[in-house]
């Protein structure tokens, strides 16, 4: 026990595996996928050592034993739990999406950001707008979610009706294009 406490104090992500283990190895490249450079052990190719961490790793409720993901010294869980934090994230995207005709997700010191929600008051437009700058813990989570979901860069990122339009450049396009104000229309955003 004393030694998992130790290993996962190390580093910011920890995760414990075995090479041969489906599920180790999709939880190790959605962390890739992420961008996380994980400290991993692979419990298999450390015979003795890799026993007695996972006996520990049972002790502490892992069930099966890996993968075990802990964050920040603190264990997160297992497949299940790491899948079920990662789409919590985008779920929480798509609901927050959904709510309004008009939803950016902005950054108060970001100019293009504030160019697309000038753009859009001027337009008559009151949309829901969340500040991730202003949410630190949520805010970074929903930033990861939006960038999953293809938004690059991360912000702005409007959603009409719903569905995601894009960024800056994007919704300049369809402004220049006369195509903006029929979307608007259609997503009763504005009555024009």
């Amino acid at each position: 026990m004393e030694r998992v406490t130790r290993l996962v104090s190390q580093r910011a992500v920890v995760i414990f595996s075995k090479s041969t283990c489906c599920m180790s190895h999709t939880i190790k490249t959605l962390f890739y996928d992420l961008g996380v450079n994980p400290t991993v052990h692979e419990l298999d190719e450390e015979p003795r050592a890799g026993k007695e961490i996972e006996k520990a790793l049972i002790r502490l409720g892992c069930s099966p034993s890996v993968p075990a993901v802990f964050i920040g010294g603190e264990l997160v869980g297992g497949a299940n739990e790491v899948v079920t934090l990662h789409l919590s994230s985008s779920l929480r995207v798509t609901r927050l999406a959904s709510q309004r005709a008009v939803v950016i997700f902005s950054k108060s010191t970001c100019c293009m950001s504030h160019t697309i929600k000038t753009l859009f008051y001027d337009l008559g437009v009151n949309p829901t707008v969340h500040e991730l700058d202003e949410e630190p813990r949520a805010g970074k989570e929903i930033e990861k979610a939006l960038i999953r979901l293809g938004c690059s860069p991360s912000v702005p990122a409007v959603f009409i009706g719903g569905e995601l339009v894009g960024g800056a450049n994007e919704n300049m396009t369809l402004h220049l294009s006369s195509s903006l104000v029929p979307l608007l229309k259609q997503a009763g955003a504005i009555w024009l």
